[in-house]
């Protein structure tokens, strides 16, 4: 490891359970599920194939990322690395949002990450969904 830093896995960071619809295409979703996809699409909380509710992600997942940030020293930083609704899940949690302005926010594209800091007033989003490094990474082709 380059940092020499301990990691910690926890399977609350894990990817959105989403039951029947787990391994199908979007095609596939929309043909076998198509009220249920609608449903989900127009905002409504929906367990997608029998899965997870968006809110139950959030549940399991911002504890985590407190109960982390807690340990850290005086302006330390954590890194949480886990799928893209799950993040989004949980930054919304984090910020205070109701669970239907989460997906405001956006989806998290691979390999991207957003940045949190602490406010006087609670957690504030400094960026999201960035991708591109100040400086080329080692083995970066670019």
């Amino acid at each position: 490891m380059l940092t020499g830093l301990a990691v910690a896995h926890d399977a609350a960071l894990r990817e959105t359970y989403a039951g029947e619809w787990q391994g199908l295409t979007h095609d596939e979703i929309v043909a076998r599920y198509g009220e249920q996809y609608a449903a989900w699409k127009r905002g409504e909380p929906v367990r997608r194939g029998g899965g997870e509710l968006e809110t139950e992600v959030a549940d399991r997942a911002a504890p985590v990322i407190l109960e982390h940030a807690d340990k850290l020293p005086q302006d330390g930083t954590l890194v949480v690395v886990s799928h893209g609704g799950t993040i989004r899940t949980a930054i919304g949690r984090l910020l205070g949002l109701e669970p239907h302005h989460w997906e405001g926010l956006g989806g998290l594209s691979n390999c991207s990450w957003s940045v949190l800091g602490e406010g006087a007033r609670g957690w504030r989003l400094l960026e999201h969904n960035a991708g591109s490094l100040p400086e080329p990474v080692l083995g970066d082709d670019t």
